[in-house]
């Protein structure tokens, strides 16, 4: 038999039984939605990560009171007891730090932002040296970012994002006008580029003013992150952080041999374990897919045996005209195959329908991965080919005497 008749005989043996080829294709297509679905959302976030800790520079690593992953409440009880970064500690090593080619400061509190009748609530209020924006990618695109001047004579002056704009500033110019950062005025001189949102949250409801502005207003025994730039990744950033740490070290006064008393952290080391974890939740979530595609192959394997029966005497008339067991073999296989491969085609449609579901939704970032789709569909062939070796085996082998009488 030809490899079109036997595949076109699959077919219509799935189109003439809809329901049963439905129920039977299921745990195919679920299971390989699965695996789609997932592999394109944690690509996505993968992507996204890698993409958003890129933003900063290779060259950029921090220096923080807790790192900014904590796996544990017994790491965060210990990580809490240290004693806060504070702004001397900034400017003890902006001082002394050779290798360093920029450096900035930055606290972060939650508060209301006012202009007139118009608030906004839950708004990331950050404190900035005049070197964070640049530190941290933030393109100014009308206005100006923070001066030294800003920083030395604390300023009221604010840089917002794209959210504060669009709520207070509708159908006006934002620049010159003025805010209230939790009920201290602030004149505009800056508006950021729209950063989008990060897993359904917005990344643009903030606004920044002068460190030392913010910390007239919050004070200055909270603690703060300093951002460094090296100017090159690789051996430049370890020669930059090992002077960093030293320095660091000596203003806060850690004894020789201890540990430190702060983290310093750099975009590879947060890249690396998102990825750990990603990849974590990808096996799971793998392992639930792959038992999907077994049930789904035992349920192809129970329906060509139902098959194989209710065919019997066409085996038989096949056998008789000449058809090989071999033949009958490879027909029953491409068949099995070939409702696999159907169930794989739906199975990827409708993984990435969900994804993009959660996408719109939740916000959740999402990638289709070429690969991801041709892995699928492989899986679900390979799936249905498996669980047909034994009714195909059980058609070839049959007498076809024994099958031409069968009624």
């Amino acid at each position: 038999m030809e490899f079109k008749e036997a595949v076109k005989i699959a077919l219509q043996s799935l189109w003439a039984n809809k329901l049963r080829s439905v129920l039977t294709l299921l745990g195919v297509v679920i299971g390989v939605a699965s695996v789609i679905a997932v592999v394109t959302l944690v690509n996505g976030a993968n992507t996204y990560v890698t993409t958003k800790f890129a933003s900063y520079g290779a060259d950029v690593f921090t220096v923080s009171k807790m790192p900014q992953i904590i796996t544990s409440p017994e790491d965060y009880q210990r990580y809490q007891k240290r004693k806060n970064i504070l702004y001397p500690d900034f400017q003890y090593v902006a001082a002394n730090c050779r290798h360093c080619v920029g450096i900035g400061a930055q606290q972060t509190v939650i508060g209301k932002i006012v202009r007139g009748t118009e608030s906004t609530t839950d708004t990331s209020i950050r404190g900035y040296t005049w070197q964070m924006p640049s530190l941290q990618n933030l393109n100014i695109m009308q206005g100006r970012g923070f001066t030294e001047a800003d920083q030395e004579h604390a300023s009221h002056v604010a840089i917002i994002g794209t959210d504060i704009e669009d709520h207070l500033f509708a159908g006006v110019d934002p620049l010159g006008q003025e805010l209230r950062v939790d009920g201290t005025p602030y004149t505009v001189i800056g508006i950021s580029e729209k950063q989008g949102s990060t897993f359904g949250a917005s990344q643009d409801n903030w606004v920044a003013v002068p460190l030392t502005a913010f910390q007239k207003s919050y004070g200055t025994a909270k603690t703060l992150i300093i951002y460094v730039k090296a100017g090159e990744a690789g051996p430049v950033l370890e020669t930059a952080a090992d002077e960093v740490r030293v320095l660091v070290r000596s203003s806060r006064h850690d004894a020789p041999g201890a540990e430190d008393s702060f983290e310093l952290d750099t975009n590879n080391t947060l890249v690396g374990f998102f990825s750990i974890v990603t990849r974590s939740f990808g096996a799971v979530a793998g392992a639930v897919a792959l038992i999907s595609l077994v049930v789904g192959g035992i349920v192809i394997m129970n329906i060509m045996l139902v098959s194989v029966t209710e065919r019997t005497r066409e085996i038989g008339i096949r056998k008789a005209l000449g058809a090989r067991p071999k033949d009958i073999l490879m027909q029953f296989l491409i068949e099995s195959g070939t409702m696999a491969l159907v169930g794989g085609v739906f199975g990827v449609i409708g993984g990435i329908l969900v994804a993009q579901v959660i996408t719109i939704l939740a916000g959740f970032p999402s990638t289709i991965a070429l690969w991801s789709v041709i892995a699928g569909l492989v899986m679900a062939t390979g799936t249905g080919i498996f669980f047909g070796v034994y009714p195909a085996r059980k058609a070839a082998q049959l007498d076809p005497i024994v099958a031409l009488r069968s009624e």
